[in-house]
């Protein structure tokens, strides 16, 4: 393991603020993100690319995008990890026709207050009305 810091955008997640849902769990492609003793954690460093795919979907606020002192991340651990992980998730579905996201790409949004998933069809409309 890498023990050299760099500084970079990486997610923090205030466990005050984390009620456990795990839907932030899912966004996270490189699985850097799990739920531990209830409560949403990122596991290991360099695994997270603080592109901040899961900040859209936490109902609560719990996660934010920070500047600071982190080893690198490191595709070839993100590879080893999502090979080595069981392919369990939590299945999300657009809030607006119910197609899950084996069948269609979805993007997490704010709609009316809530975080929601909505899929690439209905984004359009959910955009212009």
């Amino acid at each position: 393991m890498n023990t050299t810091t760099v500084t970079r955008q990486i997610v923090r997640i205030d466990e005050d603020l984390c009620n456990g849902c795990g839907v932030c769990v899912s966004p996270c492609a490189e699985g850097a993100i799990q739920m531990v003793d209830g409560k949403a954690k990122v596991i290991r460093e360099e695994l997270c690319d603080g592109a901040g795919f899961c900040l859209g979907v936490c109902p609560t606020g719990a996660l934010a995008i920070e500047t600071r002192e982190a080893v690198p991340f490191d595709h070839e651990a993100v590879e080893e990890h999502v090979a080595e992980r069981p392919k369990t998730y939590i299945a999300q579905t657009c809030f607006r026709c119910g197609t899950d996201e084996d069948h269609s790409p979805l993007l997490p949004v704010r709609h009316d207050g809530h975080s929601e998933w909505v899929c690439m069809r209905c984004l359009p409309a959910l955009i212009h009305g």
